[in-house]
């Protein structure tokens, strides 16, 4: 028997802002606001604002203590509850999942979902040696979803390694090193890759880099405006963070979404949701090219739906760097002849930090909606590979009402390697980046295993062994550390 209160997505939208006059510029909270508004607009019903139980906004690098109350006040529900998450680019969906379950348990009946940042204005504004005038928005909300929790273990942090521009690409070597590819043939697929996302952006409406950019272009370092960063990843292959982009989500039940007359034509069922972590450090992870969290998690959300990998029509893998692609794919089995995102990704659909699983929601929707009947599947990811939620969409109602299941105890099951803070001794690359300096190779960093099977950490400070590391492979390859520094053995 069809459940009433079965969840649906009825209003969406995603809100870009270009312009080069800081005096006019909006803040996070005005796209926030205008965002939520025109996706009442999208669904054909201002009645859902002033309607609205709770409002859920995701974390961003701004200071508003509670946004939640001041898009509230704005939009016509003063009294709804107020929500915010931790940081995180996994807490969008999280909150989608948490917000369906909301819905059909009949806690909750309308929930506005909103998120915004603005980074291309903040560094122009700091550029310009300007003060910040962005209003507060004070309070303390109602709920948190999601916890803050440490991801970074002693180990790494003595080396100095605790950004994702670090982190990533030694999981992309670790993934070369697996498939046994030449330095070269690696960089030409994840730029092929890269390309390919590219591509669909150029497609995209909402996309902040239309301009279509080529496997060629974005592998090149030495191309405008495409500096190395960390090996192997040119400036082309990182998330794009200095935007100005701001969407929300409206999510009701099928009893007041018919009340309030929303056709039907702009109905999206969320099927099914997941959440799972890895290990939250990586230095205790199994292995630096798998994702445990991402197999457990997605396979069951997929499963819950009832949809094989090889059946979805749109897929939205969460691309803020292309190992965290290349492992989801690998992990969920994905049809890797078909686009891995609707959107461009974080690097050119655009990188609002927390916020871009909500533009990816937002444009699966609107695909979705012109293929009545197919499936989606949105991918969420936070911190190192750490933090997972999984979506699947459908104008289709579901045969089950909306499913979720959290897999952390089977995650948490899986077995953890040791890791040491100091070693002096032999040990085996097991991973590695460079990060550039002024164009040039400079520090490498190493994830190593002792003979024993744990791990450490170890930085080559010497450049002409950095350059070398990436021209040739040094995974694999023998070293002795001391003092935190490793000397390789050829």
């Amino acid at each position: 028997m069809p459940n009433p209160k079965t969840p649906v997505l009825v209003g969406i939208a995603q809100v870009l802002q270009r312009t080069d006059d800081l005096d006019t510029a909006k803040e996070p909270l005005d796209l926030m606001v205008d965002a939520v508004q025109r996706a009442a607009e999208d669904a054909g019903s201002r009645e859902l604002l002033k309607r609205a139980s709770s409002v859920r906004v995701i974390r961003g690098i701004w200071k508003y203590q509670d946004p939640a109350r001041a898009v509230a006040e704005s939009v016509g529900c003063p009294g709804a509850q107020t929500a915010i998450t931790p940081f995180g680019g996994n807490f969008v969906q999280t909150a989608v999942n948490r917000s369906c379950l909301d819905i059909q348990s009949g806690a909750q009946d309308i929930i506005l979902i909103t998120g915004g940042e603005c980074g291309r204005t903040q560094a122009r504004i700091k550029k310009a040696g300007l003060p910040f005038d962005w209003r507060e928005a004070p309070g303390t909300p109602d709920l948190f979803i999601g916890e803050e929790v440490a991801m970074a273990h002693e180990a790494e942090m003595v080396r100095g390694i605790r950004q994702p521009i670090q982190m990533y690409p030694i999981f992309d070597n670790a993934l070369r090193y697996e498939r046994g590819e030449s330095i070269e043939a690696h960089r030409r697929r994840i730029s092929e890759l890269w390309a390919s996302f590219s591509e669909v952006a150029s497609k995209n409406p909402n996309a902040w880099i239309q301009d279509r950019k080529t496997a060629e272009e974005i592998g090149d370092p030495n191309a405008p405006g495409n500096r190395a960063v960390s090996f192997p990843y040119p400036m082309l292959m990182n998330s794009n963070s200095r935007v100005d982009m701001g969407a929300a989500l409206i999510l009701t039940s099928e009893e007041t979404a018919q009340s309030l007359g929303i056709p039907r034509e702009k109905w999206v069922y969320p099927h099914a949701g997941t959440d799972a972590h890895d290990h939250y450090f990586v230095s205790e992870r199994e292995s630096l090219n798998a994702s445990p969290g991402i197999r457990l998690a997605g396979r069951r959300c997929l499963e819950l739906a009832g949809v094989e990998p090889g059946d979805l029509a749109y897929q939205d893998v969460y691309s803020c760097f292309p190992s965290a692609v290349q492992v989801a794919a690998k992990e969920l089995e994905l049809d890797t002849s078909k686009p891995l995102t609707v959107t461009g990704g974080l690097t050119f659909g655009g990188g609002p930090l927390n916020n871009y699983v909500m533009h990816g929601i937002a444009r699966m929707a609107e695909l979705l909606r012109e293929a009545p009947g197919e499936k989606g599947l949105c991918t969420a990811n936070g911190g190192f590979l750490t933090k997972h939620a999984f979506g699947v969409y459908s104008t289709e109602p579901p045969s089950i009402p909306f499913q979720h299941a959290d897999l952390q105890a089977e995650v948490d099951a899986l077995p953890k390697r040791e890791a040491v803070v100091e070693h002096e001794g032999e040990v085996t690359v097991e991973s590695y980046t460079v990060m550039y300096a002024g164009g040039e190779p400079g520090m490498g960093h190493a994830a190593c295993l002792l003979p024993d099977g744990r791990r450490t950490w170890a930085n080559v400070p010497d450049r002409d062994v950095a350059a070398a590391m990436t021209k040739e492979e040094f995974c694999g390859r023998s070293g002795k550390l001391r003092a935190g520094n490793l000397d390789l053995v050829n």
